[in-house]
């Protein structure tokens, strides 16, 4: 149940990210969506949602391979002294 949560909290990024390259595709051959008035506002806020969703996809990924110990020695986390 676990796997099918993070699937779908996954899916959610990854389709933001989607339709963030369908914004910029549309804006690149002058096709206007309708909520938008202007292209270069769909083309912007087109490149927000993909870099939203790819920041989104990212960190997860980053954090759950930062939490399994498998990234470079300088990612890790940085152990701290519990001394007296």
């Amino acid at each position: 149940m676990g796997r099918l949560i993070a699937l779908l909290i996954l899916l959610i990024p990854g389709c933001l990210a989607a339709a963030g390259i369908k914004l910029m595709r549309d804006t690149v051959f002058g096709v206007l969506i309708n909520p938008f008035q202007i292209l270069w506002l769909q083309g912007l806020t087109g490149i927000i949602f993909f870099a939203g969703g790819l920041y989104l996809l990212g960190g997860f990924i980053f954090y759950r391979d930062r939490k399994r110990n498998q990234v470079s020695p300088r990612f890790r986390k940085k152990q701290r002294d519990r001394g007296a």
